[in-house]
């Protein structure tokens, strides 16, 4: 069983016009940690998992799954 946590922080980052180091700052973690993040280098905590959904104003489940999101226009290619 894989324990990979997919997440969509780097594509919530870009519709935002927001940089990683900006991300971090908001945060209170270092700029790095959010490219671990994004390239699923590293899982978060519970508590930094929440901040990151409060801090773009969505539900966890917006931003992070254990299985891939689908690619952006799947979706509609399949109804």
């Amino acid at each position: 069983m894989s324990e990979t946590i997919h997440n969509r922080i780097a594509m919530l980052r870009a519709e935002r016009g927001i940089s990683r180091r900006q991300l971090a700052d908001a945060l209170g973690i270092h700029y790095q940690t959010v490219g671990y993040l994004e390239r699923g280098e590293y899982s978060p905590s519970l508590y930094l998992a929440l901040r990151i959904a409060e801090h773009f104003e969505v539900s966890v489940e917006v931003i992070f799954s254990t299985r891939p999101f689908p690619r952006l226009g799947a979706e509609e290619n399949s109804a």
